[in-house]
């Protein structure tokens, strides 16, 4: 698990509503919003459920409402739950390379664990104003029909829209690449609600172009994260 580890105050599930969670907590002792809620307990059936939800709301009477970042099958009422003390942290640095997580920051791609202390939150604050490059100045993509007719600004944001399977994916991988090839950098590429075929068809491609390097992670030039439709 990403967050921090789950030692804090216990509270008590009172009421699931799909992945909505409400509960309990000690008097003065309600977590913060954005703090991770760890529950790890076995059901009337012996199964046992281990998920992760993130605070949303403080309801009052002593209650907070949370999203749980997994299914929540098995749940049920009078579950522990622990404040964690802290928002979902995910590894950060150079270990990420070449890596696949999921959107706890767990690695899925059977590689292992993550060999890295380095940590940051999911919450935390963006860069300041006087920390960016404020100086305007176009994107080389090394694709030639954007740069001509709808160059990127660098440091900026840009919005790719279109239907299924028209090619955004296609043009993201490519700007990946030659970011890397051309520029010497790296990317994040976060695949939110993404077909498992086409995670896997990207992952793959990137592997056989080089972007991945399967033999030394560490000289990857893109970190994957993966989010599926119910999480």
């Amino acid at each position: 698990m990403a967050a921090a580890t789950a030692t804090g105050t216990k509270g008590t599930v009172r009421q699931v509503i799909g992945p909505v969670l409400d509960v309990e907590f000690p008097a003065g002792k309600l977590p913060k919003i954005y703090n991770a809620l760890r529950i790890e307990a076995k059901n009337s059936a012996g199964q046992l459920v281990a998920l992760t939800a993130e605070v949303q709301q403080l309801l009052g009477d002593h209650r907070v409402r949370a999203v749980a970042m997994s299914t929540t099958d098995g749940l049920v009422r009078g579950m522990e739950a622990v404040d964690t003390g802290s928002p979902i942290c995910v590894p950060v640095g150079e270990a990420t390379l070449g890596r696949i997580f999921n959107v706890l920051g767990e690695p899925v791609d059977e590689q292992g664990p993550v060999t890295t202390t380095e940590t940051a939150s999911i919450h935390r604050a963006a860069p300041l104003l006087t920390e960016l490059e404020t100086k305007p100045k176009v994107f080389e993509t090394g694709i030639k029909v954007i740069d001509l007719l709808a160059p990127y600004r660098q440091g900026g944001k840009v919005g790719l829209f279109g239907g299924a399977g028209v090619g955004k994916t296609v043009l993201i991988q490519e700007l990946i690449n030659n970011i890397a090839k051309e520029h010497g950098g790296v990317s994040v590429f976060a695949g939110v609600g993404e077909r498992t075929r086409e995670g896997n068809d990207l992952y793959e491609e990137f592997k056989e172009s080089g972007v991945i390097n399967s033999d030394d992670l560490s000289k990857s030039k893109v970190a994957l994260c993966f989010g599926q439709m119910n999480e």
